[in-house]
């Protein structure tokens, strides 16, 4: 498809896009059984039809992934390190009991799963942005509990605009859950449905304490920062000093990842990936974020704890400078905004 010939933008106000499913018209599909992988295919059917007795539906013998794809100022359609999505979902289909999608077989549904999709990637500019989600599921017939015969994995798209209401970086605020997100030996470090399934009545819980979303300490001692309801940890600390959770329940975050290395590489910082006991160290926070693919970086203005809430930066009202640059690097480089000096990210042909 050459650049004279493209499908013209779907008629979207998409500066006032949710962060919410819409259909779009294509989603790939590839399927596993007798040992092999199918090559895939672009279908337009929306709907999965399964076996009741699918163990993704009785046994959550099912993960995920998510990412995005921008349009850079000159027009170029730019993934951000699906490669590390790859990976990522290949752990997670293996402690599943689950036959692992190849990385090529993996970028190459992403790939085809944006490019039929041309008409709904949001312009440059427009502050939006095609979400992509890849997904491996246990299908056809089974009752005991073991796993599945067959699988498939499929990859659909949905324009997006911010994930929390508020656009740009508005301050979000969380309160410690008394519920356990995941043991320390268990699958919080895997992308897979159960582990969110279990948080929904957490963040619930939050909400109604005034919360945006709920804030999970370790399940071994209930002391140390694990993670949010849908979104990794940081903190800016003073002396310099740049932290996010070691804990081995935390999901390892793509974007988490990359704030870390930028904070240490372009603002300097002194980065630490270690146990951060909250209650005996949020004397010491002066910036708290909470990232991830669809939250990207959202400053944490203020935190319940025990019944009191504890402010940050501007009193909790604004983002810190910290935080503000890290996103402005973040989002820069993942909308070609910025150089690419670190190769992550990965041009998808139209």
């Amino acid at each position: 498809m050459n650049q004279q010939h493209l499908p013209e933008k779907k008629a979207l106000n998409w500066a006032e896009l949710g962060f919410q499913y819409q259909s779009t018209e294509y989603r790939f599909r590839a399927v596993h059984r007798n040992g092999e992988w199918s090559e895939g295919e672009l279908i337009t059917d929306k709907m999965i039809s399964v076996h009741e007795g699918a163990p993704a539906l009785h046994y959550a013998q099912q993960c995920f992934e998510g990412l995005k794809a921008q349009t850079a100022p000159d027009g170029r359609v730019l993934l951000f390190r699906p490669d590390l999505n790859a990976e990522r979902m290949r752990q997670a289909a293996g402690r599943l009991l689950m036959p692992h999608v190849p990385e090529e077989l993996f970028i190459k549904g992403v790939e085809s799963a944006v490019r039929a999709n041309y008409a709904w990637i949001p312009p440059h500019g427009s502050g939006a942005a095609l979400y992509i989600r890849p997904m491996l599921i246990g299908v056809g017939e089974n009752l005991g509990l073991k796993t599945a015969k067959e699988f498939e994995f499929r990859v659909f798209v949905s324009p997006v605009g911010p994930y929390y209401k508020s656009a740009g970086l508005a301050t979000i605020s969380l309160a410690v859950s008394d519920l356990d997100r995941a043991a320390p030996a268990g699958t919080g470090n895997y992308k897979i449905g159960a582990n969110y399934a279990g948080g929904l009545l957490a963040t619930r819980q939050a909400q109604e304490l005034g919360a945006n979303e709920a804030l999970f300490l370790d399940a071994r001692e209930r002391r140390y920062i694990d993670e949010a309801g849908s979104a990794n940890i940081v903190v800016a600390m003073t002396g310099g000093r740049f932290v996010t959770p070691g804990s081995s329940a935390v999901l390892p975050s793509v974007t988490r990842r990359s704030i870390m290395a930028l904070a240490e590489q372009e603002l300097g910082l002194k980065t630490e990936q270690r146990g951060i006991d909250l209650r005996g160290e949020i004397a010491d926070f002066e910036e708290v974020a909470a990232c991830g693919t669809a939250a990207v970086i959202s400053p944490v203005g203020k935190i319940l704890v025990d019944g009191n809430w504890y402010s940050f930066y501007g009193n909790g009202e604004e983002p810190g400078p910290i935080t503000q640059k890290l996103y402005e690097l973040l989002v820069g480089i993942q909308r070609g905004e910025i150089a690419d000096k670190y190769h992550w990210t990965h041009e998808v042909s139209i």
